[in-house]
This record gives C-alpha cells, sequence and structure tokens, in this order.
C-alpha cells in the first residue's frame, strides 16, 4: 500500500466563534477566495451557520470559484472523503456563532481552527468556550484580530491577551468600509480594489495560513524547499504589533484622543486649550531684544473704547456676588 502523498490531501480550515459579529463569514469568505487567487485550489466552502449568511453571499457571486459544498453536519467526515476525491485540496467551514455540539462535531475534522476576534472586551470574554473546544480537542489554533482600529492601543492590548491561550495571527484585519462593503455582490475587496491597503491585508493574511498548512501536511521536502516568509523574523520579534502599521493618513487613534483638551494619557501630563500649530505659532523675537524667554499676561487696558465696563470689582472668583 503506497503512502498518501501529503502534497494532495485535502485540508480542512473550520472558523469558528461564539461571538456574533466577529467577522467568521467575511474573514473565511475572504481567505477562500484569496486561496483560489493564490493558486492553493480548488476550494470547497461549507456552511453550517442555520442564516446561511455564506451560502446568500455565494449566490450573489458571479465566479463559480470558489465551489459550495451543500452537506450536512452528521455526513461531514463522509463528505470530505467526497469532497478530496473529487480533487478538492482545501475546504473552508463558517460555522454558527454559538458553542453548541454542532460545532464540537464540526472541529473533530479541523486540520486549524482560526477564531475571529474584534478588539473589545465583549469578545474577548467570549472566546473562553470556543478555546475550551479547540483544547479539548488537540486542534491547532489560531487568532485573527479582525475590525480594529488603526494603531488604536486596545488592539494590540487584544493580541496580547490572546496570546495567552493560543497563536495569534502576524497579521490584523483593520476596519475599513470596502472590507465589509464589497460582500455585498458577492465578491471580496481584493476582487473589488487589489490595490487597497485592505486588499494586502488579506492577501499577506491568507500567505501565513498557506505556511501553517504546509508545515501542518508534514512535507518535510516541501518545507525544506518552501522559500522562508520575508515576515518570519518580524513575527517573533514583534507578535503583538505586526501588521498593526497603518497608512500615513490613518490618525493614530491615542494621539487623537490625547489631543483633546482636558485629557491625558497615562504618565503624560493633561493638556489643556487648542493644540499647539506650528502655522499659529509666533515667530521668535530677533536676537537684540530684552525677552527672556517667559510670556506674560498683558497689562489691562480696560473695555474698548465708547464700551460699558461691566467688571465688578472686588467679587470673588466663583462665588455667588452678595448684595
Amino acid at each position: 500500500m503506497t503512502e498518501e502523498d501529503p502534497k494532495k490531501r485535502c485540508q480542512v480550515v473550520v472558523f469558528a466563534s461564539q461571538k456574533g459579529g466577529s467577522g467568521k463569514t467575511t474573514v473565511s469568505a475572504h481567505m477562500a477566495v484569496e486561496a483560489e487567487r493564490a493558486g492553493a485550489g480548488p476550494v470547497a466552502l461549507i456552511d453550517t451557520d442555520p442564516q446561511g449568511s455564506m451560502a446568500k453571499w455565494w449566490n450573489a457571486r458571479a465566479s463559480d470559484t470558489p465551489a459550495f459544498a451543500q452537506i450536512s453536519v452528521p455526513d461531514l467526515a463522509r463528505d470530505i472523503k467526497v469532497l478530496e476525491k473529487a480533487g478538492y485540496r482545501l475546504i473552508i467551514i463558517d460555522t454558527p456563532p454559538a458553542v453548541t455540539s454542532t460545532i464540537a462535531e464540526v472541529i473533530t475534522h479541523a486540520d486549524l481552527v482560526v477564531v475571529p476576534t474584534r478588539p473589545s472586551p465583549h469578545d474577548l470574554r467570549a472566546v473562553g468556550p470556543t478555546v475550551d473546544i479547540v483544547q479539548m480537542q488537540g486542534k491547532p489554533l489560531v487568532f485573527v484580530v479582525n475590525s480594529a482600529t488603526a494603531r488604536a492601543r486596545i488592539t494590540g492590548e487584544t493580541a496580547v491577551a490572546l496570546s495567552q491561550h493560543g497563536t495569534v495571527a502576524p497579521v490584523t484585519l483593520h476596519h475599513r468600509v470596502d472590507f465589509a462593503a464589497s460582500m455585498i455582490d458577492g465578491r471580496t475587496v481584493g476582487e473589488v480594489n487589489e490595490s487597497s491597503r485592505s486588499s494586502e491585508e488579506v492577501a499577506t493574511l491568507w500567505r501565513y495560513f498557506e505556511d501553517r498548512l504546509m508545515r501542518l501536511r508534514g512535507d518535510k521536502l516541501e518545507i525544506m524547499a518552501h522559500p522562508p516568509r520575508s515576515t518570519f523574523e518580524r513575527d517573533i520579534l514583534t507578535p503583538a504589533t505586526a501588521g498593526m502599521a497603518a497608512s500615513e493618513d490613518e490618525e493614530d487613534e491615542d494621539q487623537r484622543i490625547e489631543n483633546q483638551p482636558g485629557y491625558a494619557l497615562p504618565g503624560k501630563p493633561p493638556r489643556f486649550g487648542a493644540p499647539a500649530s506650528s502655522e499659529t505659532e509666533a515667530p521668535p523675537p530677533p536676537s537684540n531684544s530684552n525677552w527672556d524667554g517667559v510670556d506674560r499676561r498683558k497689562s489691562d487696558m480696560g473695555p474698548p473704547k465708547g464700551q460699558q465696563d461691566r467688571r465688578r470689582a472686588h467679587q470673588p472668583f466663583g462665588r455667588r456676588h452678595m448684595a
């Protein structure tokens, strides 16, 4: 009996999360299309969510790839073998937003489990049951930080918190309108605008998953022949922040908040008044002036000419004037 070729074995990636709105359907659809575009197909999609969001997206799609497989969860093991014999090399399964026996059954067939997580306290509290199921079954787990605000501090804190329970993908998917809007007509952001930042993040994330799946196949010759990822050193040295860099025109969220009058980040004094601007700063005085570097209040010249003086003499600040 000849040993099965690892390169021809079908691999199953399950996207699971107890929290609704985490982006399972959007991320899984993007990974399926990107895998086809990268030549890792044929790819088959399976939707186990009763809401059928993935199926509705696929029905609106013009392209025939990736394929959509209509299966039943009790017969999932048999159907995976059928798809493998039909030549499919990657199966991506979308699951419902709940922890049920159905999800536990689907995960038993997974080669890799992906848990998309938004950077919010509610999402972090909800990952526990999903992680428990994955760990009890001994399946490889990868978190994907999804719908993140560019350069916001909570994004990095989320990656650090998740890393205590599993591997965090070194690519963060940021919250942009084009990423979700591209799903309206059955396409992905890479098909709508291949040069966008969202498309670049999706392509980089798939390259990471492709590398993980290759190593899970266990083909030593393939691993040695495979060129190392250009981000390998970055992933090791900065696992919590890799992939979080934003474009120059995207404002740092902490900086925007810090610039608000009266607000202070930890370890920094509060700011009051409007932020300083280099365009409004007064030019430095000539070198022969007597200015000592201290701005002093100008002398009170009284009300403008012809206007009544409405000030009250000797009134204590902040207290009601008593007659």
